[in-house]
C-alpha cells in the first residue's frame, strides 16, 4: 500500500515542478541559441529580380495530354491502354501473343548472366553490387547555387 502512496505523491511532485518550469519562463530561456539572419548569411550572392513563371500546365494536365493521344479532350480505353501494349509487344519476342516466363524474366536473367562474373550460379556482394540501378544525374539542380570560386593562392 504504502507503495501506491509513494507513487502517488512523486507524481504530484512531478506535475508540480513541471508547471512551475513551464510558467516561469526557463524553458524559452534555456534553449538554443539564436541563429544568425538568413539575409545576412549570404550578402555576396545575387538574388534575381522576378521570381520565375510557374508553367501554364499543372503536372496533371501535361500527364492527360500525354495519354490523350488525338487531343479531344476525353481519354479512351485505347488511349489509356497503349503504353501497356507497346510494353507487352517489346517482351513478347516470339510475337505468339502470349507471354512465358523466361520472355517476361529475359531482361533479369540476362543481368544475373551479366553479374554472376564467376559463372557458378550465385552472386557474391560484389557480383550483386554490380546489378545496383544507375541513378541518372539531375539535368537542373534543386537550388540557383553559385559556381564556386576558384582558390586563391593565399588559400592553398
Amino acid at each position: 500500500m504504502w507503495r501506491y502512496l509513494a507513487a502517488g505523491v512523486g507524481a504530484v511532485l512531478l506535475i508540480i515542478v513541471g508547471y512551475t518550469f513551464a510558467t516561469s519562463g526557463a524553458a524559452q530561456r534555456s534553449g538554443l541559441p539564436n541563429a544568425p539572419l538568413a539575409a545576412m548569411a549570404g550578402q555576396d550572392a545575387e538574388l534575381p529580380d522576378s521570381v520565375p513563371e510557374a508553367s501554364a500546365k499543372t503536372r496533371e494536365q501535361k500527364r492527360f495530354g500525354r495519354y490523350d493521344k488525338d487531343k479531344d479532350g476525353a481519354i479512351t480505353r485505347a488511349e489509356y491502354l497503349a503504353s501497356r501494349q507497346k510494353a507487352y509487344a517489346r517482351l513478347d519476342t516470339n510475337g505468339d501473343g502470349q507471354l512465358s516466363f523466361d520472355e517476361w524474366a529475359a531482361k533479369t536473367t540476362a543481368r544475373f548472366a551479366t553479374a554472376d562474373a564467376d559463372r557458378n550460379g550465385a552472386m557474391n556482394p560484389a557480383e550483386f553490387a554490380t546489378t545496383a540501378p544507375k541513378r541518372r544525374a539531375r539535368a537542373t539542380p534543386k537550388c540557383a547555387c553559385p559556381a564556386p570560386s576558384p582558390p586563391s593562392e593565399d588559400e592553398g
